[in-house]
């Protein structure tokens, strides 16, 4: 198939890191979200304790807000401090020798923005409604109730929105920014994956 980056943004609760787990087991690649991006920054001699300090959060409302009304294209950092901007300078640093590597799957961290001049990328965009999202956080034990469960999705997916449209001068969730975007509650895992492979294969 190719040297491929298949890149999956995701809301909260919807199955993106299920399916980024599955195509990177069912091709045989490797697979990274935030810990095991970390982990490989490691092995590049930085720190892996700095891409904690930068969770998928805006730097702050001030620099967004700047951003929007006038228009940067891309957050300025500081080389001498560990600003969030410099955190996501050494984290893109990070996933592009990643992908010069071998074909991956990457999770989140705006890696569809990085890696957007990758003749392989495939970016996904996996999305489903907030009744089906709730339920599934209840039952993996990860909030008590719906109430819970709806602050929890409400409170990861505005952290994911506007750290994503801080970035990358996109917005978050828009079709139009990616190749692929797929409701996972009305297609199973297996028809996914079978989906995106036919993509791949078709590819010259």
């Amino acid at each position: 198939m190719g040297n491929f980056v298949i890149v999956i943004g995701r809301q909260y609760g919807g199955g993106g890191r299920k399916l980024g787990k599955t195509l990177a087991a069912r091709f045989g690649v490797p697979y990274y979200d935030k810990e095991l991006l970390a982990e490989a920054a490691k092995t590049m001699g930085y720190s892996e304790k700095i891409f904690d300090r930068a969770d998928e959060k805006k730097p702050s409302i001030l620099r967004s807000l700047l951003s929007f009304n006038y228009g940067a294209t891309s957050a300025p950092y500081n080389t001498f401090s560990l600003t969030n901007e410099n955190i996501y300078r050494l984290q893109s640093d990070v996933i592009r020798r990643i992908c010069e590597k071998s074909s991956c799957v990457i999770v989140g961290r705006t890696a569809d923005y990085i890696m957007r001049e990758h003749p392989g990328l495939l970016s996904i965009f996996v999305h489903a409604p907030l009744e089906k999202r709730v339920a599934g956080i209840i039952e993996r034990g990860e909030a008590g109730d719906e109430n819970e469960a709806r602050e929890l999705i409400n409170r990861k997916d505005h952290d994911r929105e506007s750290y994503y449209n801080y970035f990358t001068n996109r917005h978050w969730g828009r079709a139009s920014n990616y190749d692929l975007t797929v409701d996972s509650s009305k297609f199973s895992l297996s028809e996914i994956v079978s989906l995106i492979e036919a993509h791949l294969k078709a590819k010259p």
